[in-house]
């Protein structure tokens, strides 16, 4: 397949820039691969489609208020400065994006907050937008990063065409969040609410939580057209011994497996074994699924509705077959589905 297949005209009034009142009250379609049907749902519908000792894969990675505003010395040319990775703790680099990125050079300095609390010293170019900074803060560790939380914002897309509110710190994170490292939610497990959980739970299915720390890569578009030469930025991922029992152990009875959204099926699919079962993991990933691609662990999938040409739309064309995604995403943009970050949900049994 190539990158052609996978571009669709979307109009601009299905961008949610507002979630649901409620998490688990936004739209749901259901799509059925085998019965090759489609039907329309509540979120919270989703349990009619899961039993006792099902499993759900979810993503725990945690959003850090990645933003940052800050001024250029001499000048005090306003810059953003968005946190991608730590590279060193006890060094305090960071790698970084910075906008605009013309006026940053080596051995620049930025001031940030009102009083200047926090200085960070450009040390490396990394690419056409990318720094190193050393960040200056006399404090200790805990101190700094409890500074970078207090000046940073949360960095909710660049699509959704609004100010930040401090509403959004606590919407665009899932319930579950525990493991702090992303730049942007696993969107899929936003439209879980805590009912919603408590009752899945009562019904007793199981959660097995993995931690994929989602980069600004994932929503990269791809602009080869031949989709074997796409690379995947490589984001930080932990699976324990105690994840795999639980995949594992639903396989081995048969029962449904659910990745909830693509990160979460992104790193299943990075720690499978020959026998095409769950390994524990801690490292680095940079797989990219696209079709044609054969899943070894879930039987089923929870995700949003995504971007033309993106990786995250080549992983659903690959688990849902080409065709039928196709027909859903059609389907969606008549109905009127939301898209994106804090859209409608869909389902893939």
């Amino acid at each position: 397949m190539k990158l052609s297949h996978f571009q669709f005209d979307l109009p601009k009034e299905l961008l949610a820039e507002f979630p649901s009142e409620n998490r688990d009250e936004a739209r749901l379609m259901v799509i059925d691969r085998k019965k090759q049907t489609i039907e329309h749902k509540m979120f919270k519908d989703v349990i009619d489609y899961f039993d006792d000792g099902d499993v759900m894969i979810l993503n725990n990675t945690k959003v850090f208020p990645a933003r940052l505003y800050g001024n250029k010395e001499k000048t005090g040319a306003r810059i953003e400065v968005f946190l991608l990775r730590e590279l060193n703790a006890e060094q305090r680099l960071w790698d970084v994006l910075v906008d605009p990125a013309r006026k940053i050079r080596i051995g620049n300095k930025l001031y940030f907050g009102d009083d200047d609390s926090l200085v960070a010293e450009v040390i490396d170019n990394t690419t056409s937008r990318g720094r190193t900074l050393r960040f200056l803060y006399d404090g200790s560790y805990e101190e700094f990063r409890s500074k970078l939380t207090e000046l940073g914002e949360t960095p909710i897309p660049k699509y959704i065409n609004r100010d930040v509110t401090p509403e959004d710190a606590d919407r665009y994170q899932t319930i579950y969040a525990k493991e702090e490292g992303a730049v942007a939610a696993p969107t899929a497990g936003l439209h879980f609410s805590k009912h919603l959980l408590k009752r899945l739970e009562i019904k007793g299915i199981k959660f097995a939580e993995v931690t994929l720390h989602v980069g600004l890569g994932t929503f990269n578009p791809v602009e080869v057209e031949d989709l074997s030469k796409h690379k995947m930025d490589s984001e930080e991922l932990k699976i324990n011994q105690e994840a795999c029992d639980i995949v594992n152990d639903a396989k081995v009875k048969k029962k449904r497996i659910c990745a909830v959204g693509t990160t979460s099926m992104r790193a299943i699919e990075s720690a499978v074994s020959s026998q095409a079962t769950l390994n524990p993991f801690d490292g680095w990933t940079n797989k990219f699924i696209f079709p044609p691609h054969e899943f070894s662990i879930a039987t089923c999938m929870i995700t949003n509705f995504h971007t033309p040409k993106s990786t995250l739309l080549m992983m659903i064309s690959a688990f849902c077959g080409h065709d039928l995604m196709r027909l859903a995403y059609d389907e969606a943009i008549k109905e009127e589905y939301k898209f994106y970050s804090y859209g409608d949900a869909m389902l893939i049994i």
